[in-house]
């Protein structure tokens, strides 16, 4: 059984590292989306070189990575510990993907499709509160990084959830970490809106 977890934190981690965005603008531009714009293969920096509409379908893949590892862990280890633990894994493998040199996303894609896998309702309810924000303000970056701060919330308020509050809580630091720029533009009044930013999923 402990060979199998390990194979299963792997295969997440490698399935976390299968960045779309970069596979999307190399195959149909032939670039590097490392090179432009933000430099982050993430949905919102795809929509610069390739529009919107490529840019939901990158958003809605690095979303079922995270998504697929949720619904799946659970059929061949019942141990929700564990299946949090794979789900950090894929979404450091977002962040940090082997296959391009460790230069990934900032994760609130696929953090977003494992907590709905994970946990529905409540995702769902701080997907809409996020939605809002971005619609609001047009920073992708602020609602991502709300969308951030409510998951140990979340964690807490559900009763089955509390005793993961800590793994809300470094899921919450993750994505702080990966936004600093963005939250550092934020309060400089710097950061791009949505439609003209330098931002990435």
């Amino acid at each position: 059984m402990m060979l199998t977890k390990i194979v299963l934190i792997i295969a997440s981690y490698l399935l976390g590292s299968v960045s779309f965005g970069f596979i999307f603008v190399k195959v149909f531009k032939g670039v590097d989306i490392r090179t432009i714009g933000s430099g982050n293969p993430g949905a919102t920096n795809v929509a610069r070189l390739m529009g919107f509409k490529v840019a939901i379908v990158v958003l809605l893949l690095d979303a079922f990575k995270g998504w697929l590892v949720a619904v799946s862990i659970p059929l061949v280890v019942d141990d929700t510990g564990f299946v949090l633990l794979c789900g950090l894994a894929v979404i450091l493998g977002h962040n940090w993907p082997i296959f391009l040199k460790f230069l990934g996303g900032r994760g609130a894609a696929t953090t977003l499709g494992f907590f709905l896998g994970f946990a529905l309702l409540p995702t769902v309810l701080i997907f809409i509160g996020v939605i809002v924000v971005i619609a609001l303000t047009r920073y992708v970056s602020l609602g991502s990084i709300i969308g951030g701060l409510a998951i140990p919330v979340f964690m807490l308020v559900v009763p089955e959830l509390r005793n993961y509050v800590l793994y809300g809580l470094i899921i919450c630091l993750l994505i702080l970490f990966r936004h600093f720029p963005n939250i550092k533009r934020l309060i400089q009044g710097k950061e791009s809106r949505l439609g003209k930013n330098k931002q990435s999923f």
